[in-house]
């Protein structure tokens, strides 16, 4: 079999597990799509060590555009997304996932590993020692602040390839933002983040990557219509999962993954 038609099939598979994992344990798919993308890119000489990093997190963010638009839909439909605080912060994150996008490429390989690691093990982190209490009684801040803090958060969500969920839940909860809520706003900031990062990653993928060799900028087409063409139908089989597996069990064996992966990736 064609090493293309290979990757296809490896790449389906890895969809059809983040989709399942988003479902069960909500985490943004690229925690795991970066890694085990930029090993199977590699192994299968797609692209040179030098931008194999950029490429899994630009494919990743692509195919996050498709999750989070399914996810935000069902969070409006249960008026679930507060559209008062909503337009700030997707300014706030478009803007710093644009900017993400266009900078990454501009980023050493190593540095970049290590922006990943480090967000990653903040993320796994939260998951294992993560508590339910109750939502502040805060105040949300200024405009102003709100569009500083999220762009930054943005700009991380773009520079890793996640939705930003992990990253924006925390902040718009501690400002008193219910948090089925704030979960809302995070699945339809994922939208802008995955929407403006890719236009980054795109604009300044173009002039490095071919695309009769599969890549807009750098985006790998079939890599992430194989992701995309299972992870879209798994994650609904996780959410009924969580009625009968010991999530909270299964979140803190994820979250240990996570810190070994982001580990290895810093030091190999």
């Amino acid at each position: 079999m064609a090493d293309p038609i290979w990757l296809f099939i490896l790449c389906m598979v890895l969809g059809s597990v983040v989709g399942f994992l988003a479902g069960l344990l909500g985490i943004g798919g690229g925690l795991l799509i970066v890694p085990a993308l930029s090993a199977l890119l590699v192994h299968f000489n797609v692209t040179d060590v030098e931008h194999v990093l950029v490429i899994a997190i630009a494919t990743s963010l692509a195919s996050i555009l498709f999750t989070s638009t399914s996810s935000a839909l069902a969070h409006h439909r249960n008026q679930n997304v507060p559209w008062e605080v909503a337009p700030a912060v997707l300014f706030g994150v478009s803007s710093g996932a644009l900017f993400s996008g266009f900078m990454a490429s501009y980023i050493p390989q190593q540095g970049l590993k290590t922006i990943f690691a480090l967000c990653v093990m903040f993320i796994a982190l939260r998951m294992i020692y993560s508590s339910h209490r109750a939502t502040s009684s805060r105040p949300m801040p200024s405009d102003v602040v709100i569009l500083g803090s999220t762009s930054v958060l943005g700009a991380l969500s773009g520079l890793i390839g996640i939705g930003g969920g992990a990253l924006l839940v925390p902040l718009l909860n501690y400002f008193s933002v219910d948090m089925k809520k704030a979960i809302g706003c995070a699945a339809v900031s994922g939208i802008a983040i995955a929407l403006f990062g890719c236009l980054g990653y795109i604009a300044s993928g173009w002039q490095v990557q071919d695309i009769s060799d599969g890549f807009v900028g750098f985006v790998y087409v079939p890599a992430l219509a194989g992701i995309v063409a299972t992870s879209w139908f798994t994650a609904p089989y996780g959410a009924r999962a969580t009625h009968y597996l010991p999530v909270s069990h299964i979140k803190k064996i994820f979250a240990l993954l996570l810190v070994i992966i982001a580990l290895r990736m810093v030091f190999s």
